[in-house]
């Protein structure tokens, strides 16, 4: 812990030679443009990734980047962004290399986790004539984490937090971005609006919240 404090230290003079208020002005609130749901893996530093500072990203990371409609704690973060925040952009970002993919892709149990990697079982059985035809593993697994992160973005797209939000005249744009760690690099998977459109009228819904008895 001593290392962390006199990191923080050398952190705190380094923004304050560069800028004598650098502190006070990031008091005073947050206005962030971009949410970042992303994996917990400590090899994928967000902020040095994007190229962003502090206040510019608000950030929500979990095992394998996962958007599941029952996680009241990446629901609440995502309301936040987008009704008191008002984000432009929701990125879901995941990396090659993932861990709990690959946990995942395994028939072995890991203990309370395997409830959580349970949904991205759900990602191969959706996709599994595509990822049983590869015959390299690694190539299988790259391409499990693509469609994974594919998944999550349907899945942010399938809340009434997102829905009511895509009926406003500043709605947040939804992306899937993957990074390679081995070079660095973010790619973008191209997620368009018009994949989520055609699950319109399973998953769509509009007019005032009604009760039922």
């Amino acid at each position: 812990m001593e290392k962390i404090f006199e990191n923080n230290k050398k952190w705190v003079a380094e923004k304050l030679a560069g800028d004598s208020d650098f502190f006070t002005k990031l008091a005073n609130g947050q206005k962030p443009r971009y949410l970042y749901i992303g994996c917990s893996d400590s090899r994928v530093p967000v902020n040095e990734i994007t190229g962003t500072g502090p206040g510019e990203i608000f950030v929500h990371r979990n095992i394998a980047n996962m958007v599941v409609h029952s996680d009241i704690n990446m629901l609440s973060v995502l309301q936040y962004a987008v009704e008191v925040l008002k984000v432009k952009d929701v990125i879901v970002c995941g990396h090659y290399g993932c861990g709990g993919v690959a946990a995942a892709a395994s028939n072995k149990q890991f203990g309370l986790m395997d409830n959580w990697l349970r949904n991205i079982k759900d990602v191969i059985r959706l996709h599994e004539e595509e990822l049983m035809s590869m015959e390299d593993e690694e190539q299988r697994q790259r391409r499990l984490v693509e469609l994974n992160i594919i998944e999550q973005v349907h899945n942010l797209s399938k809340t009434s937090i997102i829905q009511n939000a895509m009926l406003s005249d500043n709605a947040p744009r939804l992306w899937g971005l993957v990074y390679d760690i081995r070079e660095g690099l973010l790619r973008d998977l191209k997620v368009g609006e018009k994949d989520f459109q055609q699950y319109d009228h399973i998953y769509s819904v509009t007019g005032d919240m009604t009760t039922t008895t």
